[in-house]
């Protein structure tokens, strides 16, 4: 017989519906049930521990079902599992059938020796009996990643699901998916229609959910190439489908944040030192709010607190954008309209405000909500929209503190300056924190993508991220780190401390000392004659490059340079911006990557079928072997360009000669279509990204001019180690010796003519670049 435990945040609670569905057998029938209820007789919350006890005093073969009410109770049972070993967590089922009527129903068929499967089952269906009666929907049980429950939106879309319909499929072709910044305007767009717009991501099949609940659009985890059916009912139901299909279109008129450059025209000037290295005492704050004497009044007073809190939280995010658009930018200031958009979203309130008629206070009830949303979040497989739940729980913040009447103060406020260490930073303490005082930011947790992250780096300030020893750090402690050899470094003695601030005179004196000396040539002592580019993404790139001295462009990221255009860009308009690239560079020579996408590079107009693996998969050149035409356009366009002005060609992800072969034949037949031949001085090369390439180099380059050395991907591939991955990061050393030992042979093997660049972050290092140049590099080019 099944054992059950009953979950709740209230121990009153679950005793009674304990005792109601223990009248429906008989004592001797009755099978097991164990309570974790409440953190004590009268204090409603849920405890994780608790629960893993409960489920220990009801297991046996036959399993245990474990039945809650909302919020936190969800995250506790789902905890609970972590504490047992694997062969008894197997045997737990979590269920989201009703609590009460759920019960009724599963103690009635366990005591008969049903399986699992029938009592599951016998549970979900417990609401079936009272809305026959009252003649409600009902609804499909929750699908996976929406246990903390349908919104009543959710639920009445499904009713209306036999309503007539119209429908139309769209593509998301965003490189984050779906995220935060387009769900927002998708949002206001279908709010401003009378009519009932819902969503179902077609790969998944998650859905259908409301498209006016950004929280709820948030659970489709709608990802680059996925493609969603939109159906709509209601008086302006056409006219609502042609909004979406033309905002889709437009990528939902979202356009990625870039990392910012120094000197970036157009963008207002950093105000942090721009240095990735920072020494300074810790700024901790305390950003937990104390609801521990929050009083609480009746359910209508409790409503009423909610929506004031709500309100105040709105006023406050706005007036943070309004600022953030003037200060800093309007990519940045898009983020406080997304926050805006999750708050004023109804499924959110009505789910809040459910909670509130249910019983619960309102700190408790909105704390539920958010935690088991931003939990939600974190479910998601795309990394950038996980990173998305720091918003969330700044939202929570400040309506907790709004509720209690504790003011939602600056994380950075202290009486001196500092390095702020916190768990995550959020987008609104990045924008609104003091870079007269803060030198730094450390975070203990959170990677690159997130929103805090952009908006501190847009402002200049020193910031290193997922930095577990930020974990103990006390306030007015002294720490220092350094971003770009991610050493991080708690109460340094005092020989630690002249390092550091030695190294930081030392890179305001570099900076100063390159910038007068940016336009002379680069050479050794011994007269070895070193050219130093740049990788630029931009026009604007190269003329910030050109104004520092830059011998020209090592790489040109085609990927980027078009990441905007909705379309495949024409010939034309490709040999117009190349131009343009070269004249901000004053005609020095432009060394052209044909499209480098996969990975972590997608294009808009070359959406990718989802890959399990995708930086093992179709990556650079290898795409284009089933879209060559894709690739002699670029070739047209890199041919008449180097007519006008010097330039070279390279292609990336190269592994073997057969490709080198197919590469060069791809040129050949582009130059033929436009040029009748190769353009005398184009340039040939190829990226050597991988070991494989780094070992074969010298027969890879026989009808090559040039190899570049991609050392991001080199590194990468090498160590086996994902430099995005927090967990193995440390692994993908571009120091580590097998590294050097393949940038070594491959500049021993190509031949003498051929011409050995180096890019990407060891290029950069500039204590890195003797190194580099003694290994048999004679270019480098440099972010």
């Amino acid at each position: 017989m099944i054992g059950l435990v009953v979950v709740s945040h209230s121990r009153a609670l679950a005793e009674a519906a304990v005792g109601l569905a223990s009248e429906m057998v008989d004592t001797a029938d009755l099978p097991p049930i164990a309570v974790a209820a409440g953190l004590d007789e009268a204090t409603f919350g849920t405890d994780a521990a608790a629960v893993a006890e409960a489920i220990g005093k009801v297991d046996n073969p036959d399993g245990v079902l474990v039945l809650l009410d909302l919020g936190s109770a969800v995250l506790s049972a789902e905890m609970a599992l972590e504490f047992l070993d694997p062969d008894q967590a197997g045997r737990v089922v979590v269920s989201s059938a009703p609590l009460v009527e759920g019960l009724v129903a599963a103690v009635v068929l366990a005591s008969t020796g049903a399986s699992m499967d029938a009592v599951v089952e016998e549970a979900m269906r417990g609401l079936e009996g009272k809305q026959d009666h009252l003649g409600d929907v009902v609804s499909a049980p929750p699908t996976e990643g929406e246990q903390w429950g349908r919104s009543p939106a959710d639920r009445a879309i499904e009713g209306e699901a036999q309503a007539p319909s119209r429908s139309v499929d769209i593509e998301v072709t965003n490189a984050h998916g779906l995220h935060a910044r387009p769900a927002a305007r998708l949002v206001s767009l279908v709010r401003s229609f009378d009519a009932t717009v819902r969503l179902t991501n077609i790969r998944t099949g998650r859905g259908p959910v409301d498209a006016a609940s950004l929280s709820r659009v948030a659970t489709l985890d709608a990802r680059q190439s996925d493609r969603l059916r939109v159906a709509a009912s209601g008086p302006d139901a056409e006219a609502a489908l042609a909004a979406v299909r033309d905002l889709a279109a437009r990528a939902f008129d979202d356009e990625d944040a870039p990392a910012p450059a120094l000197g970036e025209p157009g963008r207002p000037a950093q105000t942090g030192t721009g240095l990735d290295i920072a020494i300074g005492p810790a700024v901790v704050p305390m950003l937990d709010i104390d609801t521990g004497g929050y009083v609480a009044g009746g359910v209508d007073d409790e409503l009423a607190r909610s929506r004031s809190a709500v309100a105040a939280a709105s006023a406050a995010i706005a007036a943070i954008r309004d600022r953030t658009r003037t200060s800093i930018g309007q990519v940045e200031a898009d983020i406080f309209d997304a926050q805006l958009a999750l708050l004023s979203d109804p499924s959110l309130g009505e789910s809040a405000e459910q909670a509130i008629q249910g019983g619960l206070p309102a700190p408790v009830a909105w704390s539920d909500c958010l935690e088991a949303l931003a939990a939600e979040f974190e479910e998601l497989d795309d990394a950038y929209q996980r990173e998305r739940a720091q918003d969330v729980r700044s939202i929570r913040r400040r309506i907790l503190a709004a509720l209690t009447g504790l003011a939602d103060a600056d994380p950075s406020d202290s009486v001196e300056a500092g390095i702020l260490v916190l768990p995550e930073l959020d987008a609104a303490t990045a924008a609104t924190l003091d870079t007269g005082r803060i030198v730094g930011i450390a975070t203990r947790h959170g990677g690159a993508t997130g929103h805090g992250v952009i908006v501190a780096r847009s402002r200049g300030v020193p910031i290193i991220t997922d930095v577990a020893d930020a974990a103990g750090v006390r306030p007015s402690e002294l720490v220092a780190f350094d971003a770009r050899s991610r050493e991080f470094v708690v109460d340094p003695d005092e020989v630690v401390q002249a390092r550091f601030r030695t190294e930081i005179t030392a890179r305001m004196d570099r900076r100063a000392g390159a910038l007068s000396h940016a336009g002379e040539p680069a050479m050794t002592r011994d007269g070895c004659r070193v050219m130093v580019a740049a990788n630029v993404t931009s026009v604007d790139d190269a003329l910030v490059a050109g104004r520092l001295g830059a011998e020209g462009s090592g790489l040109v990221r085609t990927e980027v340079l078009f990441a905007a255009d909705r379309t495949r860009p024409t010939v034309d308009r490709q040999v117009e911006t190349f131009l343009a690239v070269a004249g901000a560079l004053s005609g020095q020579p432009i060394t052209i990557r044909t499209w480098d996408v996969g990975g972590d590079k997608p294009l808009r107009f070359l959406p990718q079928p989802v890959e399990a693996n995708p930086f093992l998969g179709e990556r650079g050149l290898r795409l284009f072997r089933r879209q060559p035409e894709v690739l002699r356009e670029q070739l047209q366009a890199v041919c008449l360009a180097a007519r006008e002005t010097p330039t070279r060609v390279m292609f990336p992800m190269v592994t073997t000669v057969e490709e080198v072969g197919w590469a060069l034949g791809q040129l050949r037949t582009a130059a033929a279509a436009v040029t009748g031949e190769i353009p005398p001085g184009l340039e040939v090369g190829i990226m050597i990204e991988v070991p494989a390439a780094a070992l074969r180099a010298g027969r890879l380059a026989r009808e090559l001019d040039f190899v570049s050395i991609g050392t991001n991907d080199l590194t990468q591939y090498t160590a086996a180690a994902d430099r995005g991955n927090a967990a193995v990061a440390r692994l993908a050393d571009g120091l580590e010796p097998a590294v050097l030992q393949l940038i070594q042979a491959v500049c021993a093997d190509v031949p003498e003519r051929v011409v050995v660049a180096v890019c990407g972050d060891l290029a950069s290092n500039e204590s890195v670049a003797p190194l580099l140049v003694g290994l048999g590099a004679r270019e480098l080019s440099v972010v």
